[in-house]
């Protein structure tokens, strides 16, 4: 069973909170607490699975929550609950798992309480399959088969193959795949090791590509190239990997 703390300044919408929280055979209250600020060193202590997060608070609100619990070894699960919709878009950009707008009642609580125990599934078998390889004394880097996404209020897998190139914002990745865009919480240090290579290749220290969605690549007047994508994407290379790609094609 998930644990959870409850973090609102208004006693009444704390209590709602753990009275659907009773209602549930997934998730157990083991804290409550009145701002972010006090809320934090309970997290700290007791390590719970989902964060009921209000964004609207005295002192210290629920988004600077999220930010201060991004640095934390193991961040719970955040479940922002709120009068307001105009922070959706920070919300999801911080990694919350849900948005629940007030009022909500136990249907939408027990979908959001459904999501994260689906993901937090997912999770322990990526770490099951992580310490059995360990245990086999399986040696490099696992690589990739497939990056879960997060999609409008879903998160679901795409495989790698579809992925036509990587590119680096901040401490997120970029994945292209066709038409889209999905960011990923992962450096692009981090995905380029996990990445069968082939077919992807890092050109750039912001870019990765995907060879089999090359359409060709373009030589400039000195020693600078570029990737043309079969989307019509642009690729800028750098001038060392270049010089790599020359010795490639002799």
């Amino acid at each position: 069973m998930m644990t959870a703390i409850v973090v609102d300044d208004e006693p009444l919408a704390r209590r709602a909170l753990a009275t659907m929280i009773e209602r549930s055979d997934r998730v157990r209250l083991v804290a409550q607490a009145a701002d972010g600020a006090a809320a934090l060193p309970l997290v700290e202590e007791l390590q719970p699975d989902l964060l009921f997060l209000d964004i609207e608070m005295p002192e210290m609100d629920g988004l600077t929550v999220l930010r201060t619990l991004r640095s934390a070894a193991s961040p719970p699960l955040p479940i922002l609950t709120t009068a307001y919709d105009q922070h959706a878009i920070a919300a999801f950009e911080l990694h919350a798992l849900d948005y629940l707008l007030k009022p909500f009642g136990q249907t939408r609580f027990d979908e959001a309480v459904r999501r994260a125990a689906d993901l937090l599934d997912l999770r322990e078998r990526a770490a099951a399959v992580e310490r059995a390889q360990s245990a086999l004394g399986a040696t490099g880097v696992p690589r990739l088969e497939r990056v879960f996404v997060r999609d409008a209020r879903s998160i679901r897998p795409v495989p790698v193959a579809d992925v036509l190139r990587v590119e680096a914002q901040s401490d997120y990745a970029a994945l292209h795949v066709g038409q889209r865009v999905h960011l990923v919480d992962m450096r692009i240090t981090d995905l380029a090791a996990r990445l069968p290579s082939p077919p992807f290749l890092r050109v750039h220290r912001s870019h990765i590509v995907n060879l089999d969605h090359v359409d060709r690549i373009e030589l400039g007047d000195d020693t600078r190239m570029t990737v043309l994508m079969n989307d019509g994407g642009r690729v800028p290379v750098s001038r060392s990997r270049a010089s790599e790609i020359r010795n490639f094609a002799r």
